[in-house]
């Protein structure tokens, strides 16, 4: 099959309803049309067979975890979905995987409120880039460097669940009502976008957790020029992830720098805190305090009243497995 018969086959199923889209697949370019006033937020995600997941998962599984870790950076910024372009990979042509990988994209998509609307696919190793766009008003925009001393520290959902679901996998775990729990947080992340929009108002920072908590809060305070004091026993620990783990601290290890969850980090002044808490119970959100913005260039961690080390703060694409 060649490139053009491919993307009519699998991704260009149906036109587009989109007023802002003047122009989707097809030629050279989509021609789009941002909305007045807003700004246009950009953001890239590539996932690698062998490095994001594992050789002979199905298309599926890899569809929804793609999109959904891309939407997640528009989550982080508070900005509204709107279209995606993807760029596909692939060794040979291979209908059993493709079928359902174009099928779960999408079904996402459509979940997510976001278009395709171009791409490109060539033959090569297993690789997915997609690019995602999003609108925000320039009030609204949220960026990591906006925390400031006295702010609450605060994640959405429950850490560590993508972690447990990647070790399930590595170790070959039979499946289990458990496991398939975490192995759905790893495959199919929810990006938090409708909450990032109800509290953008209210935060002075935020950041989507992909590379693990620790270091992505780290982020935020290197780009705010502020410290941390963070409690670790604050940080909500999923039956499922404690099920599995098999004890608290291995637990508590994966929540604080297992990554790719897909959750939100957002520091706020503690006056909006309980209306924020509010605005996540009405969408069925945990949103859980686990410390405070200092004034310091230090990030501190507190477990049981002693301050630790995690030595691993999280997930890096270029770190040695040497160290």
């Amino acid at each position: 099959m060649g490139e053009f018969e491919l993307i009519r086959r699998y991704f260009a199923r149906e036109s587009l309803n989109d007023p802002s889209v003047y122009l989707g697949i097809g030629d050279d370019c989509a021609l789009l049309c941002p909305p007045t006033g807003q700004l246009l937020a950009v953001s890239i995600d590539t996932l690698v067979e062998g490095v994001h997941f594992l050789p002979g998962t199905p298309g599926d599984k890899v569809a929804s975890r793609l999109l959904g870790a891309a939407v997640s950076d528009l989550a982080a910024m508070a900005a509204t979905p709107a279209w995606f372009t993807l760029a596909l990979s692939m060794p040979s042509f291979d209908q059993d995987w493709l079928e359902p990988f174009a099928s779960c994209l999408a079904e996402t998509a459509q979940g997510l409120g976001i278009h395709l609307v171009g791409g490109d696919t060539t033959r090569g190793p297993l690789t997915l880039s997609v690019q995602v766009h999003g609108f925000v008003e320039p009030s609204l925009a949220l960026k990591r460097s906006g925390a400031q001393v006295g702010d609450i520290i605060a994640v959405t959902g429950y850490l560590g669940e993508s972690k447990g679901g990647l070790e399930s996998l590595l170790k070959e775990e039979p499946e289990t009502p458990t496991i398939a729990h975490l192995r759905q947080r790893f495959y199919a992340p929810t990006p938090r976008i409708k909450l990032a929009r109800a509290l953008a108002p209210f935060i002075h920072s935020a950041i989507d957790i992909s590379d693990g908590f620790l270091a992505d809060l780290k982020h935020i305070l290197k780009a705010s020029h502020v410290g941390a004091k963070v409690d670790a026993d604050a940080v909500l620990l999923s039956h499922e992830l404690l099920a599995f783990a098999g004890n608290t601290a291995l637990a508590r290890q994966w929540a604080l720098t297992g990554g790719e969850d897909f959750e939100l980090c957002l520091t706020l002044p503690s006056e909006h805190w309980e209306h924020c808490q509010r605005k996540a119970q009405a969408l069925s959100i945990p949103l859980t305090c686990v410390g405070e913005i200092t004034n310091t260039d230090a990030l501190d961690i507190w477990e049981s009243g002693h301050k630790v080390h995690y030595t691993q703060d999280g997930y890096d694409h270029f770190r040695s497995s040497n160290g």
